[in-house]
């Protein structure tokens, strides 16, 4: 798996080539296991984060930025994993957003631990 980290007009340029969506956006993934996997292939595929936004949505979402990075990295990775949450019936979205919370409790678990 690769992460580029980039501002928003590299993603708005990305998300408007490959998603025909004509501005910035979060996070993108791009997987490389979608259709017949290539013999001994073992990467997932590629994850672009937008530091300006993830710089602005962490407040909104009361993290701080290396949490709001996670939050984004954890997201790509799902879409990777095949989870999706748009254009999808609500039952999907949810399973995708529960198994991120998921992801969220364990690291807060061992984060308490390491603290001890």
């Amino acid at each position: 798996m690769s992460v580029l980290l980039c501002d928003d007009a590299e993603i708005h340029e990305l998300n408007r080539e490959y998603r025909g969506k004509d501005k910035p956006t979060d996070v993108l993934s791009f997987s490389q296991i979608e259709g017949e996997p290539f013999p001994g292939q073992a990467a997932l595929g590629d994850i672009v984060i937008s530091l300006e936004t993830a710089e602005r949505q962490a407040a909104k979402f009361g993290n701080n930025f290396p949490q709001e990075l996670l939050r984004l990295l954890v997201h790509g990775v799902h879409h990777l994993l095949g989870f999706e949450h748009e254009d999808v019936p609500r039952s999907v979205a949810e399973r995708m957003r529960r198994s991120e919370e998921g992801v969220f409790s364990a690291e807060r678990s061992s984060a308490k631990l390491l603290l001890k």
